[in-house]
């Protein structure tokens, strides 16, 4: 695992307009591909950019020691020593695992600009990213559960 790079506010909006971090690796599939390794839920949210309802996500109220990996690629993304209540209805994390463990991208859907994380090992759309967190990163990672697969044997 890389050092750990805490990241702020600025980091990200860099990140969303100049360019993300490489990936330690990459994983490409065809959308047929996709289907066929995931539930109906986890591709809607994941390849086509879908969302959970609030309040719904089977990781929302979860607070098991662990790491958690993205549900496409099995990439690490987050740690549960980072994940918070944020009362939003949805896993909310400070930091990602690694820094270059997550995409950035500019989302300007449904009238509002917010900062949409991706996994950046496979595309897969986790959810948003916001600068209303907790100290010190002032971070929130609001992520779908759909989009994660929480690893209790590797903490």
């Amino acid at each position: 695992m890389k050092e750990a790079k805490e990241l702020n506010w600025k980091d990200v909006i860099h990140y969303a307009t100049k360019g993300n971090p490489a990936p330690g690796r990459r994983v490409e599939k065809t959308a047929e591909e996709w289907q066929a390794l995931l539930t109906p839920q986890q591709f809607r949210i994941t390849r086509m950019k879908g969302t959970e309802a609030p309040h719904s996500g089977a990781l929302c109220s979860i607070h098991e020691p662990g790491k958690y990996a993205c549900v496409c690629c099995k990439t690490l993304l987050f740690d549960s020593t980072l994940k918070f209540e944020s009362g939003t209805g949805w896993p909310s994390f400070t930091q990602p695992i690694e820094y270059n463990a997550i995409k950035y991208h500019k989302d300007t859907s449904f009238g509002m600009i917010r900062v949409e994380v991706l996994c950046n090992t496979c595309d897969a759309h986790l959810g948003h990213v916001f600068p209303d967190g907790p100290a010190p990163s002032g971070l929130r990672y609001c992520v779908n559960s759909e989009s994660l697969i929480l690893e209790t044997e590797i903490s």
